[in-house]
């Protein structure tokens, strides 16, 4: 194949990858075929290699649970690719650099794409494509009613004017979109004992951005500026057309048809300034500034017919609409200081405002009654200055010690239930400030060459918490120690982070533990070891109010996670012809410590106990052991099998575990 074919064959493939598209295989080849240095065309230097194989799997257990956390299926499929044509002196007639790399394509659920073409000091092109198949079970403690089978496709375009000059100029676009089935649950008729109905919904959802901008490096500073807008849709339709009589099919509750339109359109426009100036070696200062203007225009149309224990034909109407804006700014200003060469300052200032306002109506109409329910929505801003400053000292080439300081003000501001819209004064308001104070320290050693330890601190206090969970008299520790020695390396960590909240209305404590090791072996070209483990431990205690029978019920709400999790791998060569890995994963939550069998006691006999017993705590284990071997079968080919074992299983309840086999078998090759 002459130089003009093989770049003509490589540009046609191109938009072909680009349309299917790829992410990581369950057990993906990564050893190389083809020469490493490539293959030299006229002025031009190409690698390339395309793996293509077929996909198999065997499930056994819930189906729905294997479709959402791995979902691949049977097939044919472009594996992964990758393409490099690069110009060997920098001079190529149309292009210096092509790269083209696909992972995925045919009809994995996870398929991704990426390409670049550049010519030095001209051009330069990026593409990124991207496809998720989403799918959502029906989980058992929903009845089966709650799920999603969407797929969600992404791509951003960005293009590149004189890349390598002191100007620059910037053009992009991208879009994502969602879209598919899914099917949710309608709460009905707003009765003490109202009755719940399978709702089918069909999402559209997506958005567009588009970018413009520039940069330009001038007395050793450089300012970027980038101006953007966004167009979000989402035409997402509720409905139900036949009779229901609802979960509880003995009431007289029952729906004979349901209809909700949301068309929800918006735009939003926003700017990106950048300033770094460096020029100094005593001093650098950054600065950033972004905002972003958000409209939307809402209508919320909603008619349900059905009946009630009191109205045998009863109809509702729900009307939502309004206009919105939620303008958005944020800057920061970073100043570093280079006092000696052991000694450096930072200080950085960073400034956040975002508000919600409009005019914005709910009304609740009951044709039979002809009654109505209206509430306004006025505004709600949020305004946040922080201010940071750090230390750090270099004593030594061993030893260098930081601390810094931490104060922050937050105020939150509503409005809410005016009897005249739009109009701030007749409203009810609500207003709250939250300071936090907070002091860093930390310090890094390397006694000996292969030994380093990092340890680091962090405490903080806060006045008025917004929520019952968020960070009030907290602290944070964390340690970490690593030794390399030739082929060794050995790691270890600590970290833990506690919070303590009491507000006025409620309490709320959280601890986190997270301990882990990990250490990898090379001692010879065709072998190495790799192992890890992580420990998780996380512990809330929290204040929970309800109504139960129409009663308000002050309760604690509990949850304890102990989750271990390790991984094993290790890589053979035999005579740099057949390469071997062999893995193994295994994650496992040991929950609080309870057995199977009391907590099936406990719910058979329900009367007396916590109504959340069930939700404290969610044992469960995973399991995943993996095989993949390739052979070389000459210097451009490769013959690859692959194979992967998945075991889920919950400690309760075993409605949704499943195991499954998944393999592959494919050709890596190289022209």
């Amino acid at each position: 194949m002459n130089k003009k074919t093989y770049i003509l064959v490589s540009l046609i493939w191109m938009p072909f990858t680009a349309a299917l598209q790829a992410q990581q295989p369950v057990a993906p080849t990564d050893a190389p075929v083809g020469s490493a240095r490539g293959e030299n065309y006229g002025n031009y230097n190409i690698t390339d290699s395309f793996e293509t194989g077929y996909r198999w799997k065997s499930v056994g257990g819930d189906i729905g649970k294997y479709q959402s956390d791995v979902n691949f299926g049977n097939g044919l499929r472009l594996l992964g690719s990758n393409l490099t044509i690069d110009s060997r002196d920098g001079h190529g007639h149309y292009f210096d650099q092509l790269i083209l790399t696909t992972q995925g394509l045919g009809n994995d659920p996870y398929q991704f794409a990426s390409f670049r073409v550049q010519k030095n000091q001209l051009y330069r092109y990026d593409l990124l494509w991207r496809e998720t198949a989403y799918d959502d079970p029906a989980l058992t403690i929903a009845n089966g009613q709650h799920l999603m089978n969407t797929s969600r496709r992404m791509q951003d375009h960005s293009f590149v004017l004189f890349p390598q000059s002191n100007f620059r100029f910037f053009l992009g676009y991208g879009r994502d979109v969602q879209d598919g089935p899914a099917l949710s649950t309608i709460q009905l008729f707003n009765s003490p004992r109202a009755d719940e109905f399978p709702l089918f919904e069909n999402i559209r959802r997506q958005q567009d951005e588009y970018r413009v901008g520039a940069e330009a490096i001038f007395f050793g500073m450089k300012l970027s500026v980038l101006r953007g807008w966004e167009v979000f849709k989402d035409d997402t339709i509720d409905q139900v057309n036949q009779f229901q009589p609802g979960n509880n099919p003995t009431d007289a509750v029952t729906l004979s048809s349901f209809q909700r339109s949301q068309p929800y359109h918006g735009t939003t426009d926003n700017w990106q300034v950048h300033l770094l100036t460096d020029k100094s070696r005593f001093y650098s200062v950054t600065g950033r500034f972004a905002y972003a203007g958000g409209s939307r225009d809402f209508i919320f149309n909603q008619n349900a017919i059905g009946a009630d224990r009191g109205d045998p034909s009863r109809t509702r109407q729900t009307y939502i609409y309004g206009s919105g804006r939620r303008p958005s700014l944020a800057s920061s200003l970073t100043l570093s200081l280079f006092l000696t060469k052991k000694v450096t300052v930072v200080n950085n200032t960073a400034f956040n405002n975002t508000r919600m306002d409009g005019n914005n109506t709910y009304t609740e109409i009951t044709d039979s009654t002809q009654q109505a329910n209206t509430v306004n929505f006025q505004y709600l801003g949020i305004r946040t200055v922080i201010n940071t400053t750090d230390l750090n000292f270099r004593a030594t080439d061993w030893f260098t010690l930081y601390s810094g300081y931490q104060f922050s003000t937050r105020h939150i501001k509503s409005i809410e239930d005016g009897a005249f819209p739009g109009d701030p004064l007749t409203g009810i308001t609500a207003e709250q400030n939250n300071t936090i104070h907070a002091g860093e320290f930390g310090l890094r050693l390397r006694p000996i060459k292969p030994l380093t330890v990092t340890v680091d601190a962090e405490i903080g206090r806060a006045d008025h918490p917004f929520t019952p969970i968020s960070e009030k008299n907290y602290h944070a520790l964390s340690g970490r120690v690593q030794y390399k020695w030739k082929s060794v390396v050995l790691s270890a960590f600590s970290k833990a982070n506690y919070n303590n909240n009491s507000i006025s209305i409620t309490s709320a404590s959280s601890h986190s533990r997270n301990y882990g090791a990990s250490a990898s072996w090379t001692p010879a070209a065709w072998f190495s070891l790799d192992a890890s483990y992580n420990k998780i431990h996380l512990d809330t205690l929290s204040g929970i109010a309800y109504f139960l029978s129409g009663s308000l019920v002050n309760s604690t709400s509990v949850y304890v996670s102990n989750i271990h999790a390790g991984n094993l791998g290790a890589r053979f060569s035999v005579r740099k012809r057949v390469d071997l890995y062999v893995g193994y994963n295994h994650t496992q939550d040991t929950g609080d410590g309870r057995s199977t069998a009391s907590v099936l006691a406990q719910s058979s006999a329900f009367n007396g106990i916590d109504p959340f017993y069930l939700a404290q705590t969610f044992p469960l284990i995973y399991q995943s052991p993996l095989a993949r071997v390739s052979v070389k079968l000459n210097n451009k080919i490769r013959w690859n099998l692959g194979y992967q074992f998945y075991r889920y299983g919950e400690q309760f309840f075993a409605q949704q575990n499943y195991r499954a086999h998944t393999g592959y078998t494919s050709l890596t090759w190289a022209f």
